[in-house]
């Protein structure tokens, strides 16, 4: 006898309702990139489709999304200054202290705001904590980042995500949360983050590309997975409410195993290099725009990823409402 496994693949409503991974807009998470100054609503060569916006203008970017039905975002800063400590990371007027107010004055609890803890925009070296000469320096960076996350807190945020790659950075910013009277602000840990070449067009965004070397001593080797598991456990230890691997795409191997091995919710970043990636060959009439950007969030999914950082958010969100994927 054949097995008949074809008989369950015949109709779309039929392959709607054995899929075997299901998503929703729920799960999708918009990056929106704020810029100090006013009436800035600047298109961003690198990420079509994407813009720097104002404090007073980022609310065209939350609508946009929240007619898709996108209501998470991250939120990146981009600073006018920028000096050897990072100290527009965590004053109180920074551009991501500004954005949080004025997106929560608007809209209130209507939007879910995360923000990415980090030193490399804001930092005229661009390395993601306090140098050293020209080491970073771990230990030193911890209080900067802890100062950081509680700032966004105090302005707003529902949510800090660290992505600086510092060993004890989650238990060191879980404290300071904790003593100043926000022990239930979930930290999303960037807790297996590679040192990749996939961020080029982010790092054009954000203005965050070092001004010397790389940041291969702190961010990950794209050869090890072990580490992986190891970076994520001890992030569980220290704190993590919830993880997350960047990139995404090439590291589908690493969300799995991470998923297979940890307990918290997931969350992978299909990061700038992927989004441009996709956007060029289309454009170049070489692929399915649609296909390959709904075929490639599914794979992250299947993969074991509970939570999608994406620039596709809002097509995404469209396709899955169509059932198209999801």
């Amino acid at each position: 006898m054949i097995d008949r496994s074809r008989r369950l693949r015949t109709t779309p409503l039929l392959r709607g309702m054995v899929r075997e991974t299901r998503m929703s807009p729920q799960s999708l998470i918009l990056p929106l990139f704020l810029q100090e100054g006013e009436k800035i609503c600047s298109p961003i060569p690198s990420l079509p489709g994407h813009f720097h916006y104002s404090p007073d203008e980022v609310s065209r970017g939350i609508e946009e999304a929240l007619s898709h039905g996108i209501n998470k975002f991250l939120l990146f800063g981009l600073p006018a200054s920028k000096d050897p400590e990072g100290s527009g990371a965590y004053a109180e007027d920074g551009i991501v202290q500004q954005g949080l107010r004025a997106i929560r004055q608007k809209y209130g609890k209507e939007v879910y705001l995360i923000t990415d803890v980090c030193m490399c925009e804001y930092t005229s070296h661009g390395h993601c904590g306090i140098l050293c000469g020209e080491t970073v320096d771990n230990d030193k960076t911890l209080p900067y980042l802890s100062r950081t996350a509680l700032s966004h807190v105090q302005a707003g945020a529902d949510m800090v995500a660290p992505s600086d790659m510092m060993d004890g950075r989650v238990a060191a910013i879980r404290q300071a949360l904790d003593e100043n009277g926000f022990e239930n602000t979930p930290i999303l840990s960037y807790a297996v983050k590679y040192a990749s070449s996939f961020y080029g067009p982010f790092r054009d965004a954000a203005g965050s590309a070092p001004s010397f070397g790389d940041r291969k001593s702190y961010q990950m080797d794209c050869h090890n997975v072990r580490e992986a598991l190891k970076e994520a456990m001890q992030d569980t230890r220290e704190g993590a409410d919830m993880l997350m691997v960047k990139p995404a795409l090439s590291y589908l191997d690493v969300i799995r195993a991470v998923k297979e091995n940890t307990h918290l919710p997931l969350a992978a970043y299909s990061v700038s290099g992927e989004y441009a990636m996709i956007k060029a060959a289309a454009q170049a009439g070489l692929i399915d725009e649609y296909g390959v950007m709904c075929e490639s969030a599914v794979s992250i999914f299947r993969a074991g990823a509970d939570i999608l950082i994406t620039y596709y958010a809002n097509e995404l969100a469209d396709a899955i409402m169509k059932g198209d994927i999801g």
